[in-house]
C-alpha cells in the first residue's frame, strides 16, 4: 500500500475518492471530511520517513525466524544464540537503515 492510501485511511477512513500524483482529485464521500493538501503531504511524509525503518525491522525479523527453532523444547539454546538473538532485538535501538547496521555474527 502507498504511503498515500495509508495516509488517507488514517485522515479519512471510508472515505471514497480518487487521486493521482498524492493528489485527491475527486472526493465522493459527502459525508466525511475532506482532509486538506497539507495534512495529507504531512502524514504522507510521516509514512515515507518510516520506510527504512520498515525494511530494517523486515530484514532483522527474518534473521530472527532463521532462528527460532533454537527455541525448540527439544533444543537448549546457548548463552551466544541467546545474544545473537537479543542483539538482534535490539538493532533498531542504534540504526535507522539497512545502510547504517552492523549485524551481529550468527553464533
Amino acid at each position: 500500500m502507498s504511503s498515500f492510501a495509508k495516509a488517507m485511511a488514517v485522515l479519512a477512513p471510508n472515505a471514497i475518492w480518487t487521486a493521482e500524483n498524492n493528489k485527491i482529485t475527486e472526493w465522493l464521500s459527502k459525508d466525511i471530511e475532506k482532509p486538506t493538501q497539507k495534512a495529507i503531504d504531512a502524514k504522507v511524509k510521516e509514512f515515507d520517513d518510516q520506510i527504512p525503518m520498515d525494511q530494517l525491522r523486515d530484514k532483522r525479523n527474518k534473521k530472527l525466524a532463521e532462528t527460532d527453532y533454537w527455541g525448540l523444547s527439544d533444543m537448549t539454546m546457548t548463552d551466544a544464540q541467546k545474544k545473537y538473538r537479543q542483539d538482534l532485538r535490539d538493532i533498531t535501538k542504534t540504526a535507522t537503515s539497512l545502510d547504517d547496521v552492523k549485524w551481529p555474527e550468527i553464533p
